[in-house]
């Protein structure tokens, strides 16, 4: 069986910066998209975070006899024209699907708390332009959250607008279904055709399964800024929320792949 230095599991941006990262500190890593057996010394996990559609168990979901829908399945408004469309989620994906649906459809934007929503332009440039010139989407805070806090929605005005005019609706989560009827809270009862959930995405790790103390009883990772907790040789790189807001972005996970690479390169050295 060929033995390598370290397995990159994911070839894309993740994958290659970490790749890289670890040729510059005389490693022999070696990326994988599928394919065989190999023995490594160390493994990166660098498959990303949108290839596992988050589904939540929404009060009488199962029970609903209309389509019901992942934003990863949404393509465009047409098929909804005309249609009572209910969207859950409070974040970029939902009102912007939402408001785009209203277009052409009836669309109540479903949710828990009220949406929040932030200037996407300031003093002539989009927000993302200050954040990295402020270094706060690299900043490391992933030590001071256990999971990712509640991004607002980036707004130039249309979306605020479309909710203040009732394009779509506004709200509270539905408390039940029956039939094609969903039950809202106060026991108001309507027709709906389709639910679009946009409700995010959690990484997709199948291959670590069997890993024992790899992954959380959701299938999602158990580490402390990319290196695993329990099971030693095993990082992760990409991920929406590793050290800081941007982990899963080109640059910062760039940043995030040479951290990595460093502390594994020490680990190799010491065996």
């Amino acid at each position: 069986m060929e033995r390598i230095d370290v397995a990159v599991i994911g070839g894309g941006q993740s994958g290659l910066a970490t790749a890289h990262a670890l040729l510059r500190r005389g490693l022999r890593p070696v990326v994988l998209e599928g394919g065989g057996r190999l023995s490594a010394r160390a493994v990166v996990a660098a498959s990303g975070t949108f290839g596992r559609p988050h589904r939540p168990a929404l009060p009488g979901l199962q029970e609903l006899t209309g389509q019901v829908l992942h934003t990863a399945d949404y393509r465009s408004p047409a098929p909804f024209a005309g249609r009572r469309v209910v969207v859950v989620g409070a974040g970029n994906s939902a009102v912007q699907i939402a408001a785009e649906l209203a277009e052409t459809a009836r669309v109540i934007l479903a949710n828990r708390a009220p949406v929040k929503f932030a200037v996407q332009r300031v003093l002539g440039r989009d927000l993302h332009f200050w954040t990295a010139r402020t270094g706060l989407d690299a900043a490391p805070l992933g030590r001071f959250f256990a999971r990712p806090p509640a991004q607002p929605v980036l707004d130039d005005g249309r979306y605020r607008a479309a909710l203040a005019a009732g394009r779509p609706e506004r709200r509270e989560m539905f408390t039940g279904a029956d039939g094609a009827e969903l039950v809202w809270p106060g026991g108001r009862r309507e027709e709906v055709d389709a639910i679009v959930l946009a409700t995010g995405y959690r990484p997709d790790l199948p291959y670590l399964a069997g890993l024992d103390g790899a992954l959380d009883a959701e299938g999602s990772p158990r580490h402390r800024e990319g290196l695993a907790i329990g099971v030693p040789g095993l990082a992760f790189v990409g991920l929406e929320w590793q050290r800081s807001l941007s982990s899963n972005s080109l640059r910062c996970a760039g940043r995030d792949a040479g951290r990595i690479a460093r502390r594994l390169a020490a680990r190799l050295a010491r065996q």
